[in-house]
């Protein structure tokens, strides 16, 4: 998907907002790129890529890191990733309307790796809140935020 329109890419294996990403970027005419192991099978529509990636630990990431432009919208869970596509200059959120940024990225990665330390050790730790319909909506607006502003700088 590389031409001069930006996109929206999206981690989909595990991503619970996909059909109101679809319905955004419908909206806003702006295409989508899914990237999915091939354990998630994903149905291709009308200005949604689909492209499937092996099924090893990273294969969806180093994907989208390799493709991904500056300006995209990148939507993911995993903050490595968030990390990595900020660098490319293109914008990160997260499945329940979080933007990553320079401010809040580092705390983010230095939390996950102290959990994952803790794991490590023998310790417990939480796991993510289930999906609510406030997190949808959540994201919904911040998405719908994202699209705006940037049609409006395109504008100008």
């Amino acid at each position: 998907m590389k031409s001069n329109q930006r996109s929206i890419v999206v981690d989909a294996d595990a991503c619970p907002v996909k059909r109101e990403i679809i319905e955004a970027a419908r909206k806003w005419s702006v295409p989508v790129l899914m990237v999915a192991s091939y354990d998630h099978y994903l149905e291709p529509e009308d200005g949604v890529q689909v492209i499937q990636v092996d099924r090893s630990d990273q294969s969806v990431d180093l994907y989208i890191s390799n493709h991904v432009s500056k300006g995209d919208i990148v939507v993911t869970q995993d903050f490595g990733l968030a990390t990595v596509v900020l660098a490319k200059g293109a914008i990160a959120l997260s499945p329940r309307g979080q933007q990553y940024d320079d401010d809040n990225i580092d705390f983010l990665m230095e939390r996950r790796h102290v959990l994952a330390k803790r794991r490590r050790s023998g310790g417990r730790t939480k796991g993510p809140k289930a999906m609510t319909s406030e997190d949808r909506v959540c994201f919904q607006q911040k998405l719908t935020k994202v699209l705006n502003s940037r049609q409006e700088n395109r504008e100008h």
